[in-house]
């Protein structure tokens, strides 16, 4: 009797086989990473925007029909990021439930449209994941337990993140908490950190600038005296060359914005990226 009780305990305890886990597909791989960090080896995760690439334009392919079909759980960022997304669920006719990891947040606002790129923002990262922690554990309340303390020792991880950055920036001069980047990704990072980001493209990379946008960002490169252009790992990065060699400010390094990197890269994983861009911005202005 003892023995069938230590073996029913242990069928309890034991992760779920591969085939019971939960099937969750995320749109991007910045979400992919913070399901990843909650949903451990209880679920399938499936990313369909992977390393280096880019949301804004991507296109899905069938298999990502099948991906999606299959899901319990398709955990998306909202705010208009994903605009392929909702025709892809209903074409492949998915029952899968549609889980908005941005949920209670406040988005900033560029001209009429939502800036979507909230995670820029640890504050905002954390929401991100406990949203997702709730939307697991209310899929899986047999796992509920697990995800929260998944969930708890990885929001501990982005609060010690959270004061790296506040102690780095306070290190750079004020007068040089300033950049040129890409696109408008960073208007988040910027909110809650003080260093202030002007994108030639606007908040999605499919926007193209005109002639006179860039004459109009060299002359504030000069008057306003900015140390530093980025380029960004998603972007052609002639336009910000061109940008640097006209107005004299340097190439202050490559930030990651809305895509991680392949395991050998920079950011492989979402702290690695903000460390890295943490590292880059302060390397170029605190000088």
């Amino acid at each position: 009797m003892r023995l069938i009780l230590f073996c029913a305990l242990l069928l309890i305890a034991a992760p779920l086989h591969a085939a019971e886990r939960l099937n969750v597909v995320a749109s991007f791989s910045i979400l992919g990473d913070f399901v990843r960090n909650v949903g451990g080896d209880r679920i399938n995760l499936t990313t369909l925007v992977g390393a280096d690439g880019d949301v804004h334009v991507y296109t899905p392919a069938p298999a990502d029909a099948k991906r999606v079909a299959d899901a319990k759980l398709v955990i998306v960022n909202g705010l208009g990021l994903e605009g392929w997304l909702p025709r892809l669920v209903q074409s492949s006719g998915s029952k899968a439930t549609v889980v908005v990891a941005s949920a209670g947040i406040v988005p900033l606002k560029l001209g009429s449209a939502a800036d979507p790129h909230a995670w820029q923002s640890v504050p905002n990262a954390r929401i991100y994941v406990t949203d997702i922690a709730n939307a697991l554990a209310a899929a899986v309340p047999g796992e509920a337990d697990f995800f929260r303390t998944q969930a708890k020792a990885y929001l501990e991880k982005l609060e010690t993140l959270d004061r790296e950055i506040r102690d780095a920036v306070a290190k750079i001069p004020p007068e040089r908490r300033k950049v040129i980047s890409t696109h408008d990704a960073f208007g988040y990072f910027s909110a809650e950190y003080g260093i202030r980001f002007i994108a030639p493209l606007g908040v999605s990379t499919e926007t193209e600038p005109s002639a006179r946008d860039i004459a109009a960002i060299i002359s504030q490169i000069k008057a306003q005296k900015i140390p530093a252009v980025f380029l960004e790992n998603i972007s052609d990065d002639r336009l910000i060359r061109r940008i640097a060699a006209e107005s004299g400010a340097k190439v202050g390094g490559t930030l990651i914005s809305d895509s991680l990197t392949g395991e050998k890269g920079s950011a492989p994983t979402y702290i690695d990226m903000v460390r890295h861009n943490i590292k880059a911005l302060t390397s170029a202005l605190d000088h």
